[in-house]
């Protein structure tokens, strides 16, 4: 017997129904649970993670300091020269020592929100509501063969990241940030993954950027983390002796 159009219809909108069923606070759970749990990742007050970054062929080694509430440093080294990028949870600044620009210099508006996007330890999903962030549920989209589920996360600044989380085991795997830079958009790709714990939490080890759709021509390989480490505020300030004399 043929089944009538009416059922057809009705099969689909079943079929579309259950892969929505799932919510974003669901899935934001499962993310949070996957990771270790909210307690233990709100029991990290600082991180340094110490491993080498690439860009195209060449290799070096780089550092991520992070610090509550919202603090960020990088460092790679090149030729005994040491770039610094850093962000005390209002100013961002940055000293890239070669060509002879060897004193620090503040960065422009559209860098600001960057390093303040990246330095949340807890990451964009945790407490987003409180931070002004907005989250959807997208369903799920291939992410080299694996049917990811899709978070679209909107900060307050407008800009938008997408989250893919694997559906066995909820954490990361993808994050596709859509940003407005200089008027423009620009969009980089994220592939995360090699995940290890760090007192309790999971934490990605890999991560390899690129322009989407495009090669993943940076990355960063994370071969030491350690916890709650001493961290002073200075280290994120712009240098006192370049600021007008202020400490």
């Amino acid at each position: 017997m043929r089944m009538k159009l009416g059922g057809i219809l009705l099969l689909i909108f079943f079929f579309v129904q259950s892969a929505f069923a799932i919510t974003a606070d669901e899935l934001i759970s499962k993310n949070v649970e996957a990771r270790g749990g909210l307690e233990k990742i709100r029991a990290i007050q600082s991180i340094k993670l110490t491993g080498k970054t690439r860009f195209g062929s060449r290799e070096l080694p780089y550092v991520i300091l992070m610090k509550r509430p919202e603090m960020l440093r990088t460092e790679f080294t090149l030729q005994g020269m040491t770039a610094i990028r850093a962000y005390d949870g209002k100013d961002a600044w940055r000293i890239f020592p070669f060509r002879g620009r060897v004193d620090p210099e503040m960065m422009s508006a559209d860098e600001v929100k960057i390093m303040k996007m990246n330095a949340d330890i807890d990451g964009p999903l945790v407490d987003y509501k409180a931070k002004g962030n907005t989250v959807e549920y997208l369903g799920t989209e291939d992410v080299d063969g694996t049917e990811a589920h899709k978070l679209k996360v909107t900060f307050p600044s407008g800009d938008i990241r997408y989250i893919y989380l694997d559906p066995d085991y909820f954490l990361e795997i993808r994050e596709t940030d859509v940003l407005r830079i200089r008027g423009a958009e620009e969009v980089q790709e994220t592939d995360v993954g090699n995940y290890e714990q760090v007192n309790g939490v999971y934490f990605p080890y890999s991560l390899d950027s690129g322009e989407k759709d495009g090669p993943k021509d940076s990355s960063i390989t994370i071969e030491k983390a350690e916890a709650n480490v001493d961290l002073d505020d200075s280290l994120f300030h712009f240098p006192a002796k370049h600021y007008g004399g202020k400490v």
